[in-house]
């Protein structure tokens, strides 16, 4: 075998574990695990995907060390694939978008606003490959859906920037990717921190990304669940509390070493999904109580962030179909407050996941950014008298 044939096929092989869906094992712990108090009652994967049918896939993209090299690396990147009634059913939600701050991109949110629709998957990437992942999306909508598939499509891409540790302008998602988070997604518990979308992502000054949560309403309530998903990259350090605890006023240091991290610079994407029937003006009003959330946790929806919010019902199936007269059910004004406050909750508590399942990394240019070191938060829950333990 010729040296160039071994290349090509180390290449291949490199090219195929990196592109592998990730499993959907967590193997860090999650806030609840380490005793971190939080309100409110999870389902039973305190994730998004309690609301049933949710789906989630991931692809995520590491290679290479050291300098960057504008389209070699190093790489820490990928994709998030949300899909509201899994990847078998291609109906419509009702749905609806806030953004606290704008300095960011969700596509296809004008047409969510006029039509009160979500007519496919939500995906979230890095800034600049929205582009590849949007068209990437109007192709496997075409393979899967094929003679249903309407003649043309405005697919939600949301994204934020992960260039502190990703060569950005390297292009590195490419459709396959896409593809491989689409055909991947699942139902169950889902994997945090260091994966798809959310692999180079920096929050309050620690290694943000991906982070999931859920609440589930009493009987009285309705008995409905609400879920969320973040990619955090966003805040500052000072401003980090978990738990009503001053976490990044006592954890100064661990600082990235290069590079503009933790000063508030950067975004947030949450989506909030949930099988309460809600009309698309209810789930505005949902989806500005993200914010709240992202308040408790430290969040201040700086100038130079892109705090951009999707919330969708997976309740009232069938109603963007045109067979006439369509009666849907919608939960009374006076009873959506207990969703109002799971929304807050999950996504708290989905901020927090994610900082807790994030890994140290090292990305271009030697930029280094820390995990939340575990021992050290713990040491602050007990000082402050949130933990006993």
């Amino acid at each position: 075998m010729s040296t160039s044939q071994v290349r090509h096929i180390c290449a291949l092989l490199l090219f195929t574990l990196l592109t592998i869906p990730v499993s959907f094992s967590q193997t860090r712990p999650r806030a609840r695990d380490l005793g971190i108090p939080f309100e409110g009652t999870p389902g039973p994967f305190n994730s998004i995907t309690d609301v049933k049918g949710v789906e989630v896939g991931y692809t995520t993209l590491i290679s290479g060390g050291g300098k960057l090299v504008a389209g070699k690396g190093p790489v820490r990147t990928g994709v998030t694939a949300i899909l509201p009634r899994g990847k078998d059913s291609f109906d419509q939600c009702f749905a609806a978008w806030f953004t606290l701050n704008g300095n960011g991109e969700m596509t296809g949110t004008t047409w969510i606003q006029e039509s009160g629709f979500l007519e496919g998957p939500v995906m979230i990437t890095n800034t600049h490959s929205v582009g590849v992942v949007r068209d990437a999306v109007i192709v496997w909508q075409m393979n899967h859906q094929g003679k249903t598939f309407q003649p043309w499509s405005l697919p939600v891409v949301a994204e934020t920037w992960d260039g502190g540790l990703n060569d950005i302008n390297g292009f590195h998602v490419r459709p396959e990717h896409v593809f491989q988070a689409l055909d991947g997604a699942k139902s169950g518990a889902m994997r945090e921190g260091n994966v798809g979308g959310g692999t180079g992502m920096v929050a309050h000054g620690f290694k943000g990304g991906t982070g999931t949560s859920s609440r589930k309403l009493d009987a009285r309530s309705g008995a409905y669940t609400v879920g969320v998903l973040v990619q955090a990259n966003y805040g500052r350090r000072s401003n980090l509390h978990i738990a009503g605890v001053p976490v990044g006023q006592e954890i100064t240091d661990l600082m990235p070493g290069r590079g503009k991290f933790g000063d508030g610079s950067g975004s947030i994407i949450v989506v909030a999904a949930t099988d309460a029937p809600l009309l698309p003006h209810q789930l505005k009003r949902m989806a500005t109580r993200v914010a709240l959330g992202i308040g408790i946790v430290g969040g201040r929806g700086e100038n130079s962030s892109g705090d951009i919010f999707l919330a969708f019902s997976t309740a009232n199936p069938g109603s963007a179909r045109d067979s006439g007269i369509t009666t849907v059910d919608m939960l009374p004004n006076d009873r959506i407050n207990p969703l109002f406050n799971a929304t807050v909750q999950a996504t708290e508590e989905a901020i927090v996941n994610a900082l807790v399942a994030a890994e140290s990394m090292e990305g271009v240019n030697g930029n280094k950014v820390y995990a939340l070191p575990h021992d050290r938060l713990m040491e602050t829950m007990r000082k402050y008298n949130r933990i006993k333990r």
